[in-house]
C-alpha cells in the first residue's frame, strides 16, 4: 500500500464496528472516504455526519466518481462481504487495489509500534482498557478497537504525537496474521471459528504462527493457562499473566459493596489499591493484561492506577443499563461458551444471593452445531434461561441445527424458555428474576433500549 498515491478510500462494508474505525482514521487524515453498507445504523449515520459518503444499495452507479480512479483509490473490504457482491466485483474487474481491513491494520503496525490484543475472548475489553490507560497518560496512543469505548463514545482514538497504536487482533479468517506487533497480549485460545479452521489443532497453530510475527525487541504477554506453543523471534521477551499467578497478576483482591480493589504485581514491583472502574470479576484479569501492556509502553504507576479507575467500559461488554435496588440489567456481547461462562460467574460473584436470568441468542449455525453442549453447560450456571432462535449472520441454515440443541441439554431443574425474539419484551415484563443479562452478538441488541425502558419503570 503506497500511501503517497492514495487520495480516496472506499469501504465495502463501511458500517462494521472494526471497519468504521478505519473510516474515521482516513477521514481524520484528510482523505475522501465513502462506502457501502447493507443497512443504516446509528454508526453509519454518525460516519455520514463526520464526512463519509455512504449508501445502502448494492449498485455500482451509486459509487461517487471520486472513488472510480484506480490510480488514487484504495478499496477496503471485510471478509463478511460475499465475492459476488456487485461493487466488489466492479473494483476487482477494474484492477483497483483491494485490501482486507486486516491488511490495512497490518500496514498501521508497520508505521507505528503496534500494541495488539489477541484471543478468543476478552480482547475487546482488554484492548479498550489499554487504549484508555495510554490515552490519558503521557504516552498517548492511536487505537482501533472492536467495540465502542464508553469513555470516548467511539471505537477509534487518533493521536497527533504518539508512536503507539492499539489494535484488537482478530483471529477470524486468520486476519491477525497481517499484523506485526511490537507487543501483544494473548488472552485465550478456546477453539472457535471452526467453520474457518476445521479443527482445534489448526486453530491453535494459527495462534502459534501469530507469535512469530512479533517484532524483535518486542514482547509477548500470554495467559498462564493457554494450550499453545509460542514461537517468538529472537529478542522478544515472554511474560505470563493471569488473575492470580504469572509475571503480571493481582493480589489482595477485595470485592464488596459493588467495588473491586486489588494490588497489581509486575516485574517492576507492586502498585497497591488499584480500583476497577467496571467492577466485575473477569475485569481483574483483563485489567492485569491491559496494565502489563501499558506499563511496557511506558505508563507510570499513577497513570496505570488512574486509567483503570476511570475506565467506563465498552458498549455490550458487561454494559450495565439498569442498576437499582429492585433489578439489575446488563447487555453483553458474549457469543462463545467460555465468554458466557465467564460473564455468568462474574455476575454471580457480584450478586451471590440473587436470581439471575439471561436471554441468549445463539450466533451462527456452525458455532451452535460445534458447541451446543458447551453452550448448555455455560447457560446452566444461570437460574433462568430464555433461548432465542439462532442469528444466522453470514450463514445459511444447517438441517437439524436449531436452538433446541442447546435447550435440550440444559441441566435438569433449570427454569428454561424457548422463545422467538419477538416474545422477548413480553417475557421480560413477566419478571421472575433479580438480575437479567442480554447475551449474544446478533440483533438481540436492538431490544436492549426497550428492555431498559421496561425495567427502569418496574
Amino acid at each position: 500500500m503506497n500511501e503517497n498515491n492514495i487520495q480516496s478510500v472506499y469501504f465495502v462494508g463501511a458500517g462494521g464496528i472494526g471497519m468504521s474505525a478505519l473510516v474515521r482514521y482516513f477521514l481524520r487524515k484528510g482523505y475522501q472516504v465513502g462506502g457501502y453498507d447493507k443497512t443504516p445504523t446509528p454508526l453509519t449515520t454518525q460516519l455520514i455526519e463526520e464526512g463519509a459518503q455512504i449508501h445502502y444499495e448494492e449498485d455500482v452507479q451509486l459509487i461517487p466518481d471520486c472513488f472510480k480512479d484506480k490510480a488514487t483509490t484504495l478499496v477496503v473490504y471485510t471478509p463478511a462481504i460475499p465475492k459476488e457482491h456487485k461493487e466488489l466485483q466492479f473494483f476487482t474487474q477494474e484492477g483497483f487495489e483491494l485490501q482486507k481491513r486486516a491488511q490495512v491494520l497490518g500496514w498501521l503496525t508497520r508505521q507505528h509500534k503496534g500494541l495488539c490484543v489477541a484471543g478468543t475472548h476478552g480482547k475487546t475489553t482488554t484492548s479498550t482498557m489499554t487504549a484508555h490507560i495510554l490515552h490519558q497518560s503521557h504516552v498517548d496512543c492511536n487505537a482501533f478497537l472492536g467495540g465502542i469505548s464508553k469513555n470516548y463514545g467511539t471505537n477509534y482514538i487518533l493521536s497527533e504525537s504518539s508512536d503507539y497504536v492499539v489494535i484488537e487482533a482478530d483471529e477470524f479468517d486468520r486476519s491477525f496474521h497481517w499484523l506485526r506487533p511490537w507487543a501483544t497480549v494473548i488472552t485465550a485460545t478456546d477453539a472457535d471459528h471452526l467453520d474457518i479452521y476445521g479443527t482445534k489443532e489448526a486453530y491453535l497453530e494459527s495462534f502459534n504462527h501469530y507469535t512469530t510475527l512479533i517484532q524483535p525487541g518486542g514482547a509477548l504477554i500470554i495467559h498462564t493457562d493457554l494450550e499453545m506453543t509460542q514461537r517468538v523471534p529472537e529478542g522478544v521477551s515472554v511474560y505470563e499473566y493471569s488473575r492470580d499467578k504469572g509475571d503480571f497478576h493481582a493480589e489482595n483482591i477485595r470485592i464488596g459493596n459493588g467495588n473491586i480493589f486489588f494490588d497489581f504485581v509486575s516485574p517492576k514491583g507492586v502498585i497497591r489499591d488499584v480500583q476497577l472502574g467496571v467492577p466485575v470479576g473477569i475485569n481483574i484479569e483483563n485489567g492485569v493484561a491491559a496494565m502489563a501492556l501499558a506499563q511496557l509502553a511506558g505508563a507510570t504507576d499513577d497513570e496505570l492506577r488512574e486509567g483503570i479507575r476511570s475506565f467506563q467500559g465498552v458498549d455490550r461488554r458487561f454494559d450495565f443499563k439498569v442498576k437499582n435496588e429492585r433489578v439489575v440489567f446488563l447487555s453483553d456481547y458474549g457469543h462463545h461458551p467460555k465468554e458466557i461462562e465467564q460473564c455468568v460467574r462474574s455476575v454471580r460473584e457480584l450478586y451471590q444471593d440473587k436470581k439471575i436470568a439471561a436471554i441468549f441468542q445463539p450466533h451462527l449455525y456452525t458455532r451452535t452445531r460445534d458447541f451446543y453442549q458447551e453452550f448448555a453447560d455455560a447457560l446452566s450456571l444461570l437460574d433462568v434461561v430464555y433461548l432465542c432462535d439462532i442469528y444466522p449472520a453470514r450463514e445459511l441454515p444447517i438441517p437439524g441445527v436449531t436452538s433446541e440443541l442447546i435447550y435440550n441439554n440444559l441441566r435438569p431443574g433449570i427454569e428454561k424458555h424457548l422463545i422467538h425474539k419477538e416474545q422477548i419484551l413480553d417475557e421480560v415484563a413477566k419478571g421472575g428474576f433479580d438480575v437479567l443479562i442480554s447475551l449474544g452478538a446478533g440483533d438481540i441488541e436492538n431490544y436492549v433500549p426497550q428492555i431498559t425502558e421496561l425495567l427502569s419503570a418496574r
